[in-house]
């Protein structure tokens, strides 16, 4: 099997739906640019019938990359999808993403339409799509709560009508890596050669990225989502951790992707600065802290050995470097290599003496900082002078 996975990012679209985190065109366009460069394989733009401002980002995408493969969202509904495809109208590599839901929740409550009312208007929304754009992406919106043997029923009369691809949405967060997989392994196995099948996760028990990988072991070679995991409610499985989970463990993950991973961090401070919020400090791969270290141990270990407490080099995702934060659980290692790094060279006494005011600062701070700890050294080296005299 094909061990290349594809990357469909949909910062642009299911992102930009994350409260506070909307988008104008210029900022779309300066993003777009930076997700190009990342390597993503598909970039989707926007939602063309949401907004006469999603319709312009999608076509202003396309003219502008046109080398790029631009997807538009469509409801699987006639006109959705022609002012999709005339969103895509320059692109040169067009794709037609249409969905509707499938399970039986969204059928009864939200959709009030029977199994084959829904079959069938997947199969026409993929029939007429085909006709604007050769790749067609068909999406069973809540796949994961879908009867299984229906499932597999409109995956296959959907790529009967001319879909490439079909995704298989975790649309509310709610399937756990095994079941997600035995799942993706059913459709993959049914559909054979006949499609991609790809995964869109969300994050809403926290599992977004897990199930991501269980579905690629399962046979999946598309995964849909975004830079730091934003998206509906608690967000989109994170392109950062999926790629980097792939590129770090190969012995277990052995697949690859397009991705440069170098600007994996410079892409999220670029979306942080145009959104209201950014990563948590603890968010892997690009939070503030993701490559700091505080305690004591673990501080010993790195500045002995990177690879004690960073599986990951800094370097290699675009953080210029790991870093020590010097607190009360630090040790004397890394105060005295802080030391050095501020211009002094330290006896074991004058290290201890140091170490010994600066725990008591430590203690009342939740952090010490460089003028701190120069002062600290200052004081003591003149106070051993003074009692020297």
């Amino acid at each position: 099997m094909n061990n290349r996975i594809y990357i469909f990012d949909t910062t642009l679209r299911d992102g930009e739906q994350s409260p506070g985190c909307s988008m104008n065109q210029q900022e779309k366009l300066k993003l777009a640019h930076k997700l190009v460069e990342l390597g993503v394989d598909i970039l989707e733009a926007g939602f063309p019938i949401a907004s006469e401002g999603d319709f312009e980002a999608v076509d202003a995408v396309s003219r502008e990359f046109p080398w790029v493969q631009v997807a538009a969202l469509a409801r699987a509904c006639a006109l959705d999808i022609e002012r999709a495809a005339r969103a895509l109208e320059h692109a040169k590599r067009p794709r037609i993403h249409t969905f509707i839901a499938t399970s039986e929740i969204h059928l009864k409550y939200k959709l009030r339409k029977s199994q084959q009312q829904v079959l069938d208007e997947a199969v026409a929304a993929v029939e007429q799509a085909r006709r604007y754009a050769d790749d067609v992406e068909f999406s069973a919106e809540d796949a994961s709560r879908t009867d299984v043997d229906f499932l597999e029923k409109i995956s296959r009369a959907v790529v009967a009508a001319g879909a490439r691809t079909v995704n298989l949405p975790d649309t509310v967060g709610y399937s756990v890596p095994d079941e997600y997989g035995e799942l993706i392994g059913r459709m993959v196995r049914s559909l054979g050669d006949s499609a991609i099948v790809s995964v869109h996760c969300h994050d809403d028990l926290g599992l977004a990225v897990a199930n991501s990988l269980s579905a690629v072991k399962a046979g999946a070679r598309q995964i849909e989502c975004t830079i730091n995991g934003i998206g509906e409610r608690a967000g989109n499985c994170s392109l950062e951790e999926v790629v980097m989970a792939i590129n770090t463990r190969r012995d277990r993950l052995p697949y690859h992707t397009g991705i440069v991973t170098e600007h994996l961090f410079p892409a999220s401070q670029l979306l942080t600065e145009m959104i209201s919020f950014g990563p948590q400090p603890n968010k892997a791969i690009v939070g503030e802290n993701a490559f700091a270290h505080e305690a004591g141990i673990h501080q010993d270990g790195y500045l002995k050995e990177r690879s004690t407490y960073e599986i990951i080099d800094p370097k290699s995702v675009g953080v210029p470097e790991g870093r020590l934060v010097l607190g009360k659980h630090s040790g004397r290692h890394a105060l005295n290599k802080r030391c050095q790094d501020l211009g002094f060279e330290l006896t074991r006494d004058e290290l201890d003496l140091v170490y010994k005011q600066f725990i008591a600062l430590a203690d009342r701070k939740k952090g010490v900082r460089n003028e701190e700890i120069a002062a600290l050294v200052r004081q003591e080296i003149a106070r051993v002078a003074t009692a020297a005299d």
